[in-house]
């Protein structure tokens, strides 16, 4: 079983849904982000969803924007995020999927990209401007090396296109709850049940959901009917308000995940 797979079957044990959480590799420096990764694992977090920095994210709103320019500015390319998960590995066995823009993917080339990605010890990789009809030869490199991959699903995606990503997705899908790019809402999308419901005629994988969710509440709403819940700009806010302070960031990261993954329970 690999360590994907097992995280949900965890979460699933407990009665909850799997917490997944996102941050920008890198973030606001490379020695920081090492330990906002061990205080995330800590903390609670299930699977591990790092962004690659990147100088274009389109998927991407100005919090999370912001968060790739300061891990660039800060020295970080794809080879120091390789390390970090390197030196994650070396305390923990959490689920670490990538993040990260095809561009990234074919200038290393595909091949040694997902190569160096397992040898690091990443478990998946999710890349968010490669439908799958142009997956091919990412799929199949993925599929050699034993990395999952995860796709997007959109609030606006026929039920036809959602079969057509549900038959790609080796890992799992991941719900994009939110029209729009990344960033925190007030609200959840009101059609959530419906939409998983649609969702699920066709997945064999988990079903996580994300884009907006950023409080107890929110992630109590999703954990009711999805098999994850994402949270990515709440926890990377908390290293914007302090990018100077690593105790404070810290601090800040301790008591947000407290009050998320609290919800899980309740």
């Amino acid at each position: 079983m690999n360590r994907i797979e097992a995280a949900f079957q965890k979460a699933k044990s407990e009665g909850r849904a799997a917490f997944v959480a996102y941050v920008c590799a890198g973030d606001p420096d490379p020695e920081t982000s090492l330990e906002v990764c061990r205080t995330l694992i800590g903390e609670g977090t299930d699977i591990l969803e790092l962004g690659m920095p990147f100088s274009d994210p389109l998927a991407d709103g100005l919090t999370n924007q912001l968060a790739a320019e300061r891990a660039l500015d800060a020295g970080m390319n794809q080879e120091k995020v390789f390390r970090l998960v390197e030196r994650i590995r070396e305390f923990s066995e959490v689920p670490i999927v990538f993040y990260t823009y095809y561009n990234l993917v074919f200038a290393r080339g595909v091949g040694e990209f997902v190569d160096r990605a397992v040898k690091a010890g990443a478990d998946g990789v999710l890349t968010l401007d490669l439908p799958p009809e142009e997956a091919g030869e990412m799929d199949q490199a993925c599929s050699e090396a034993g990395l999952k991959t995860v796709y997007i699903v959109a609030p606006t995606s026929p039920e036809s296109r959602i079969e057509r990503i549900a038959g790609s997705a080796t890992g799992f899908l991941y719900y994009v709850s939110q029209e729009g790019v990344t960033g925190e809402r007030d609200q959840v999308a009101s059609n959530l049940e419906d939409k998983l419901a649609l969702i699920r005629r066709h997945a064999r994988q988990p079903v996580v959901v994300g884009f907006g969710i950023s409080r107890p509440e929110h992630v109590r709403t999703v954990a009711a009917v999805a098999d994850g819940v994402v949270v990515g700009s709440a926890l990377v806010n908390c290293i914007a308000a302090n990018p100077k302070d690593r105790k404070a960031i810290l601090e800040a990261l301790s008591a947000k995940m407290e009050a998320l993954t609290g919800a899980l329970h309740s």
